[in-house]
């Protein structure tokens, strides 16, 4: 046994130390060490072989989640959110698989562990769910699904949703969002290499605890890298909290754009050079961890003093990041990190504060052109903070180390929707909106390098997209069994534009 693997197992004891004394957040018949194996939810008393209709739930997969299931009855069962690796605190993410079920078999399943209690569930956000006939992920609709606090379980918040299997044949998976796993990002990564494109390059810049790749990619024009030429950097980060997956449909929407012919994308690259390291924590995204790594670290919190061992994708992007600061020939000018948020609507930025008024006043400009290029953007909802509880972040960071000239970003987006403005109705993300949202971020340097006339020597048609259509699932309002948790439906307090500084970012 290594040193890592030694620690590891050592954390591992502290861990389950801390969920026995945890207080009245988890108590000790909610200790969970795994994820379920192909487990079968049968009624109490019962053996033998499952029978058609005794689900079966399996998380044991990349990016899978869920710890335990408890049998309720036959209509209703209890789910437990597996907590993220060595860390008790942060239960958030599931993503799990149902089977061996029976046609028109209706179901109330309620998510009854999760660590925090405001939610965009409360603003009509619904889990989604595909099958193996209907492999595009789609949402619940609101009307099946409520989130109240539950007595049943201590008065913690409870997600319930009510869904009919349609289909005997199939396995249903439900997650809390659209999954995008560590495997799926080096599929993508591998489709890009085999273009040969003479402007994108992929390098390895570490590897992480468990040996997974820290993937560089430098997006630019072959002669910004000569020995010699100045460059102006633009840096972008993501999924550095592995349960906020929309970061990396955002960031697949950065990088589709900038290695793509548009005559827009082929103008930056003439004039910046992108680096952008898409997946920070790959432990945590294969492990199905919402916030943690696999030593159970959050590591936007570790910016100040990395470590090699413990943090190794943090220290490795930090050395980088430190040695181009300290090159006289390359201008750090932008650092954005991207994340998602769970309980506020849009894509909006956390900035810093500084003395310095004119460079504060310059900081707005980027979100503010920004909200100019995209409908989902809010201004409105971007703030600059130098709160204590961030300073290990990568903007606080960053910001602190960068000089004048460089601006550093959280773009945070909704897990669930955005408000055009000047209307009331929410509308749901989807991959593609997220990876538009991620090519407006692109395009919007244009603007603020004001490299438009330079753009407007050369014409080009817009590319069109195509819109797909979805093959429905046959979804049918359940009602609350006796004694159901849904029959204690409760509040559904907006908490649009609240925001959570004990866990975001």
């Amino acid at each position: 046994m290594n040193l890592v693997q030694l620690l590891f197992v050592l954390n591992s004891e502290v861990f389950i130390h801390i969920l026995v004394f945890a207080g009245n957040d988890i108590g000790p018949d909610e200790i969970i060490a795994g994820n379920v194996s192909k487990f079968a939810a049968v009624p109490g008393g019962y053996y033998g072989p499952p029978k058609k209709g005794h689900l079966i739930f399996d998380a044991c997969f990349e990016s899978g989640n869920l710890g335990r299931v408890d049998h309720v009855s036959e209509f209703e069962y209890d789910l437990f959110i597996r907590p993220d690796t060595c860390n008790p605190r942060f239960r958030v993410w599931f993503n799990f698989t149902v089977e061996n079920v029976k046609e028109s078999q209706r179901v109330i399943f309620n998510i009854v562990n999760f660590s925090k209690t405001k939610s965009l569930y409360r603003d009509g956000m619904t889990p989604m769910v595909k099958s193996t006939s209907r492999p595009k992920w789609q949402r619940l609709p609101p009307k099946n699904v409520y989130y109240y606090r539950c007595p049943d379980h201590r008065k913690n918040y409870v997600m319930s949703f009510a869904f009919c299997f349609d289909r005997e044949d199939d396995i249903y998976q439900f997650a809390y969002c659209y999954p995008y796993t560590y495997t799926r990002f080096q599929h993508y990564l591998d489709s890009l290499q085999k273009r040969n494109m003479d402007y994108f390059f992929r390098e390895q810049l570490g590897v992480s605890v468990q040996q997974r790749q820290l993937d560089l990619l430098t997006i630019t024009s072959p002669g910004n890298l000569h020995d010699g030429a100045e460059q102006k950097v633009v840096f972008i980060t993501g999924r550095i909290h592995p349960g906020e997956t929309p970061s990396s449909f955002v960031c697949q929407g950065i990088i589709d754009f900038l290695v793509s012919h548009h005559p827009i994308a082929r103008v930056l690259r003439d004039h910046l050079v992108f680096k952008i390291a898409p997946m920070l924590n790959p432990d945590g995204v294969y492990l199905g961890n919402y916030r943690c790594s696999l030593m159970g670290f959050d590591l936007n919190r570790h910016w100040l003093d990395p470590s090699p061992w413990a943090h190794p994708t943090l220290y490795g992007v930090k050395q980088l990041i430190i040695q181009m600061h300290s090159d006289p020939k390359t201008s750090l000018e932008f650092y954005i990190d991207i994340h998602a948020h769970s309980t506020m609507m849009n894509g909006f930025m956390y900035g810093n504060i500084f003395e310095d008024e004119e460079r504060f006043q310059r900081q707005a400009i980027f979100p503010k052109l920004l909200c100019q290029n995209a409908e989902d953007f809010s201004f409105s909802s971007t703030s600059f903070n130098r709160d204590a509880v961030k300073a290990g972040t990568g903007r606080r960071f960053l910001g602190g180390l960068l000089d004048h000239t460089s601006y550093c970003y959280t773009l945070e987006v909704s897990f669930f929707s955005y408000i055009i403005g000047g209307t009331a109705a929410t509308v749901p993300y989807t991959e593609e909106a997220y990876m538009k949202l991620g090519r407006n971020v692109a395009r919007t340097f244009m603007d603020y390098y004001r490299l438009n006339p330079i753009m407007e020597k050369v014409s080009f048609p817009m590319p069109r997209l195509r819109k797909e259509r979805s093959p429905p699932f046959k979804y049918s309002h359940v009602r609350a069994q006796p004694g159901s948790h849904l029959a204690l439906k409760g509040e559904k307090k907006s908490s649009f534009n609240h925001k959570d500084h004990s866990q975001s970012s």
